[in-house]
């Protein structure tokens, strides 16, 4: 058939193994336009030669693949487009391989084996005495909160330079819960050597990213210390569930929001070198 003929909806989708319905859908969405609309009749018609891209759309669904990213390799060429599929791929098996390590976690815990994980983990106590800090908080969903704390922890080090310089570890503070469907807040903060420097950089500069300097108290802070290895998501939370555990049995409270206290060169360390402590502030039960 000469590529430039055109063919009905119906013998189209036949031609490339897809419903008319999904025609319809893939038109709206931009991704793949019939040659020509009969203006008086609103019959689609679509050319021999877009038989090609239909079937590659197929294709690529069956990879699950999102119908944004379908559009992008089916606009490019070549090495371009074969590029934009491994890109897609990478993201998968990244995703799969985080879901697996999550699969184990659940399982351990499923099983009655939580101990064994939480066996791993030494936990003890430390008092902490009040911090000058300037901080930055942002909403934000477990898939962003990597990025975000390295950006955000970044850009309060540099701004630290104006403010004396970081005489502590720099630690996020997350005052509810971060997952795929809960996002926060989450409060970077760095710590600071010269208030007024801090006071005068958080006047100039607070409204842009929701900058502020506070002090925060004094406290006791129970915490376990992590591999570089153990910070990713799942694998932490057997380190936040270790201390919770350890809370309870020796009968100690929370007393605020816990957070991680990053003590390390990240980008020096190896995956088995310690860089984090996960931590609670924790008091004696009352009554």
């Amino acid at each position: 058939m000469d590529d430039d003929a055109t063919l009905t909806i119906g013998a189209f989708a036949a031609r490339a193994r897809l419903s008319a319905k999904a025609l319809r859908l893939y038109d709206r969405l931009g991704l793949l336009s019939p040659a020509h609309v009969d203006p008086a009749t609103g019959y689609r018609h679509y050319r021999a030669d877009q038989v090609e891209r239909a079937r590659l759309v197929v294709l690529l669904r069956r990879l699950d693949m999102p119908l944004a990213r379908i559009a992008g390799i089916a606009d490019a060429h070549g090495d371009e487009a074969a590029g934009l599929l491994d890109a897609y791929w990478a993201d998968v098996e990244a995703r799969l391989a985080a879901q697996r390590t999550l699969v184990g976690f659940l399982r351990g815990r499923l099983s009655g084996r939580s101990s064994e994980m939480y066996g791993k983990f030494t936990v003890e106590t430390v008092e902490v005495p009040a911090q000058l800090v300037i901080t930055e908080s942002r909403h934000v969903l477990s898939e962003e909160l990597p990025a975000w704390i390295a950006a955000s922890l970044a850009r309060l080090e540099e701004a630290a330079g104006t403010c004396g310089g970081v005489p502590g570890a720099p630690f996020v503070v997350y005052h509810s819960e971060v997952s795929t469907e809960s996002d926060g807040p989450v409060e970077a903060c760095v710590p600071v050597a010269d208030e007024a420097a801090a006071r005068a950089w958080a006047a100039a500069h607070g409204r842009e990213r929701q900058m502020q300097v506070r002090v925060e108290p004094a406290r006791r802070l129970a915490f376990t210390r992590v591999a570089k290895a153990q910070v990713a998501f799942p694998q932490i939370l057997a380190a936040f569930e270790a201390v919770e555990e350890w809370l309870e049995r020796e009968g100690l409270t929370y007393d605020g929001p816990c957070r991680e206290i990053y003590f390390a060169d990240w980008d020096a360390a190896g995956p088995e070198d310690p860089v984090c402590d996960v931590a609670f502030p924790v008091r004696a039960q009352t009554g």
